[in-house]
């Protein structure tokens, strides 16, 4: 623990304090964070891959049947469900072995992925390098089963140890070895990434998990694997922890810029209900189901609101002469309204 590293854990435990901080002067953090949640699995997908992005995934849950989807938003989908329950078996299991296999399990159901072996570690040998590499030609081959099997148990022991390192530092070196171990056939990339939020949550230094670190792992992606190569080769842990902290600083304090964005964004829209709106019960009740489904139709408005359909066709009108939400199909049927303002706060910036 050199100066640069100690200075870099201050920041980014200070950072992400304030993220934690922030979600308390949130009037219902719940609201916001099923958006960051599905804004974490595009990100964290696209680095495997995907071309799908979060107004296909709010499509996709808004008419799964009706409407043409890109083929691999179900595995985006698939990955707010794992992340969701992973959240939701922490009350009741500690992070472990067994909670990652389920985890995985539920990222490869009926997608790209589920002929190999989805919640059980794997049983051959298998390599990371380029499209149509052999094992020999590979850029590195993870340990074979044998070893697999001895360094997966270490890894859980050192999951429960909640004295030797300060959490982000044991954060940081549970996701570069857990990527080195590559103990499934399919999903490594990502159950990795997830054991980085699930081991905040656990252990309380989040409420919620607002931290997603694949924003940043995208944009550096070249020096992200090269770091993790560098351990691997050179035992280079140091390099690998300080590019990881400084990750966790940016993106906390992107995250809080974020969160009071759409505090102010929900303040101002109160507020015009307030001077405009017909029916201010039925006004407020659309608005907060916009913060958690940002595309809707007047079908699903209907349902939500709990009222009758021209009243609800009547209030989606109203919020779109209001400047809230813009039609998005620019047809007379099948309509579909977005809260445009409210999106475009999740669009990836470049400065990362």
């Amino acid at each position: 623990m050199d100066a640069e590293l100690t200075r870099l854990l201050s920041e980014a435990d200070h950072a992400l304090g304030r993220l934690d901080g922030v979600t308390s002067i949130l009037p219902n953090p719940d609201l916001f964070v099923s958006m960051y949640v599905r804004h974490e699995a595009v990100l964290s997908s696209q680095i495997e891959g995907t071309q799908s992005t979060l107004e296909d995934v709010l499509q996709f849950e808004m008419d799964a049947k009706g409407q043409e989807h890109p083929k691999d938003v179900e595995e985006v989908v698939n990955y707010v469900r794992s992340m969701n329950h992973g959240l939701k078996r922490l009350d009741s299991l500690p992070l472990s072995l067994r909670l990652i296999r389920e985890i995985q399990e539920k990222l490869l159901q009926g997608v790209r992925g589920a002929n190999r072996t989805p919640g059980e570690f794997r049983r051959s040998q298998n390599w990371i390098g380029p499209a149509n590499c052999t094992l020999a030609t590979a850029t590195f081959v993870p340990p074979p089963v044998h070893d697999m099997q001895e360094a997966l148990a270490n890894l859980e022991k050192f999951l429960h140890d909640e004295k030797t390192y300060p959490t982000l530092i044991q954060c940081g070196l549970a996701h570069a070895q857990f990527e080195t171990i590559h103990p499934f056939l399919d999903g490594n990339g990502r159950v990795g990434r997830l054991l980085i939020t699930f081991l905040l949550c656990q252990r309380g230094i989040l409420k919620y998990p607002l931290l997603y670190l694949s924003h940043y792992l995208k944009f550096h992606r070249a020096e992200y694997y090269d770091r993790l190569m560098a351990i691997r080769n050179d035992g280079n842990w140091e390099g690998w922890l300080k590019f990881f902290l400084k990750g966790v600083g940016e993106v906390s304090r992107s995250a809080t810029e974020t969160a009071r964005k759409i505090l102010e964004l929900r303040q101002k829209h109160q507020a015009l209900i307030r001077d405009k709106a017909s029916n201010q019960t039925n006004a407020g009740l659309l608005l907060d189901y916009l913060f958690e489904q940002p595309i809707v139709n007047v079908r699903l408005v209907e349902e939500h609101v709990k009222c009758a359909f021209v009243t609800a066709d009547k209030l989606v009108k109203q919020f779109e002469e209001l400047g809230i939400v813009k039609e998005v199909t620019g047809g007379q049927r099948n309509r579909r309204y977005e809260y445009s303002p409210y999106l475009a706060l999740f669009e990836p910036s470049e400065a990362h």
